[in-house]
């Protein structure tokens, strides 16, 4: 026998919704969902009117959602902003090729402008290399931080004022859990905020407006609405920490759908002890990007991947500091039982090298990992500045 919608709209039910329980028809849904995420938006002030924003956009379900909804809310209640794609091409055979496709075809369909940057021109190494040197355990931790990074780069290139994400509802919850099970006090005291970063320097900030909106809603969204998107999980995704979160999270909205909505709202309310200690937000020395040490972790990461010690950044901070002076005491003695600079830096010689034009060309190779520069000193005194890889 046909339910009739909810709304008293005369209309017979198609779907349950997850989070209320609302037998509605699809129309009263497509009108539930987006009031949903316009309030969302208009109460935590996301936007301002005359802004740039930069959707991340991965092809996916939660950002073509996103990327579909802003475009229809932002004529709809005139907010006045310019939309522009900003994707990631992390270099995964098989996953992010196809994807990209997908990305593209949203660019078409919603008429917004794209950008797409890539981790081989960003950082010389493809996720597929990364994980050809560490294998496929942490692999996550180095493609979530140069993620991260990438695209408050890729933010910063393109100008915008702020950059939206599609992280959704069963994300935030799964995170808060994560945060929980690791004992990790600085993350889950701002994870679960709405609006992240925007302190000025180089920090883009970053904003949710599917904060509140379940993930089993956007895959009926994206249904009725007939969206374009890529459904195939990462190759290297089952072999994430999140996962184990995740399963925990569908046993319990199993129990109780509003579980998802009842941790999200814990972690907004949970207060840190004053006397706790936590780390403080600032830029890294070397990439003058936001961190919370002086180096940040991708500089970490890259530096151990560029050194051969792919696994340097995995852990606390005393390993790796511990790490790079074993490593540097090690090419010292191979450089002065060669009595030749190996390139690797950390012993304080200098290297001669002979440029185009025949002239000596003194080299400083002990790069410390504080330093953002090489800096070249010619026969004659002046200095060259070699931007690395990290800059644009």
């Amino acid at each position: 026998m046909p339910v009739a919608c909810s709304s008293s709209c005369g209309q017979n039910a198609i779907l349950k919704r997850p989070k209320t329980g609302d037998a509605l028809c699809k129309e009263c849904f497509f009108e539930a969902f987006e009031t949903e995420v316009h309030y969302t938006i208009t109460r935590a002030e996301l936007f301002k009117p005359g802004q740039t924003v930069a959707i991340a956009a991965s092809g996916g379900k939660d950002s073509t959602v996103l990327a579909y909804v802003m475009k229809l809310l932002n004529k709809k209640h005139n907010y006045g902003l310019k939309l522009v794609l900003l994707s990631i091409d992390e270099g995964i055979t098989g996953y992010r090729d196809d994807s990209l496709d997908t990305v593209k075809q949203n660019r078409d369909d919603y008429e917004m402008p794209l950008k797409i940057l890539s981790y081989k021109d960003l950082y010389g190494w493809t996720m597929d290399e990364i994980v050809a040197e560490v294998g496929r355990k942490n692999n996550c931790t180095f493609c979530g931080v140069f993620r991260r990074q990438a695209l408050d780069r890729g933010a910063m290139l393109l100008n915008v004022d702020c950059m939206a994400t599609g992280h959704n509802a069963d994300d935030i919850a799964e995170t808060v859990l994560m945060n929980i099970l690791r004992g990790d006090l600085a993350r889950l005291s701002r994870c679960t905020s709405i609006i992240t970063g925007g302190g000025g320097g180089n920090t883009i900030a970053r904003v949710k407006p599917l904060k509140y909106t379940y993930e089993k809603e956007i895959v009926m969204y994206a249904y009725f609405r007939q969206l374009v998107y890529f459904s195939t999980e990462c190759v290297f995704a089952p072999n994430a920490y999140r996962g184990h979160a995740r399963v925990l999270l569908k046993d319990l909205e199993k129990i109780d759908p509003c579980i998802i909505m009842n941790i999200i709202h814990s972690g907004e309310n949970m207060k840190c002890d004053e006397q706790a200690k936590l780390p403080t937000q600032m830029t890294c020395d070397r990439c003058k990007y936001v961190s919370s040490q002086p180096l940040c972790k991708a500089c970490v990461l890259l530096e151990g991947l560029n050194r051969g010690l792919p696994r340097l950044g995995i852990g606390k901070s005393s390993r790796v500091k511990r790490l790079l002076a074993e490593d540097d005491q090690k090419n010292n003695a191979n450089c002065q039982t060669r009595n030749k600079c190996c390139g690797k830096g950390g012993c304080g010689q200098q290297q001669k090298t002979i440029v185009d034009n025949g002239t000596e060309q003194m080299t400083d190779v002990n790069i410390k990992l504080s330093q953002l520069n090489i800096v070249n000193r010619t026969s004659d005194g002046s200095k060259n500045i070699l931007l690395n890889k990290l800059d644009f």
